[in-house]
């Protein structure tokens, strides 16, 4: 089966989607009309993204909020204003945003290609792919780069994903156990990577 590809975003059309979403933020913070930066035509695709914030400190930088749709029949830049809303105000393992804040969170973008089942947990490159796992009527998502900032292990990341969704660690062991597997591009605040 050929492998899914990242949906193609050029580094210029990834600072447009970071700025979007601190605008999205900030907009609604300040109580303002949203000043929405200019957006190329190649941004109306539909696709799945995530918005990530994050605040630094003396230890270096924590998690304060991850949302996102795996994937969307919104435009790439609609969904990235949505999430970046929600990532900000709705996550549920935070506090909504304070205004206070804004200026000490950096904005991550992941923009991610279309989802593909796989037959064997073999196939999971980790740090390539982005793993869904589904068991039963529990569920998870980890980014692709999430297992390589923790320093994980196919096996580490699969326990992780059993633990977020509410199992047992083993659980990916079991047969209804399903997986499907994502790339991601990342763009970040102040520098791009891919």
């Amino acid at each position: 089966m050929a492998e899914s590809s990242v949906i193609d975003v050029a580094e210029a059309e990834g600072r447009t989607l970071v700025a979007t979403a601190r605008e999205a933020i900030a907009s609604r913070l300040e109580e303002r009309a949203p000043r929405w930066p200019a957006a190329g035509p190649s941004l109306s695709a539909p696709s799945g993204a995530f918005v990530t914030l994050r605040t630094k400190d003396k230890s270096g930088s924590s998690l304060r909020g991850c949302i996102g749709r795996m994937s969307s029949t919104e435009s790439l830049l609609r969904t990235v204003r949505d999430m970046a809303v929600s990532a900000a105000f709705e996550d549920p393992r935070f506090p909504p945003l304070e205004r206070n804040e804004l200026h000490s969170v950096s904005v991550e973008v992941t923009v991610l290609s279309p989802m593909r089942l796989i037959r064997s947990i073999d196939e999971i490159e980790v740090g390539r792919h982005g793993v869904l796992m589904t068991k039963g009527g529990h569920s998870a998502v980890f980014l692709p780069q999430v297992a390589t900032e923790q320093g994980w292990n196919r096996d580490e990341l699969l326990d992780n994903l059993c633990y977020k969704a509410g199992l047992s660690p083993a659980a990916w062991h079991s047969s209804d156990a399903k997986f499907q597997v994502f790339e991601g591009r990342v763009f970040e605040e102040g520098e791009q990577a891919g």
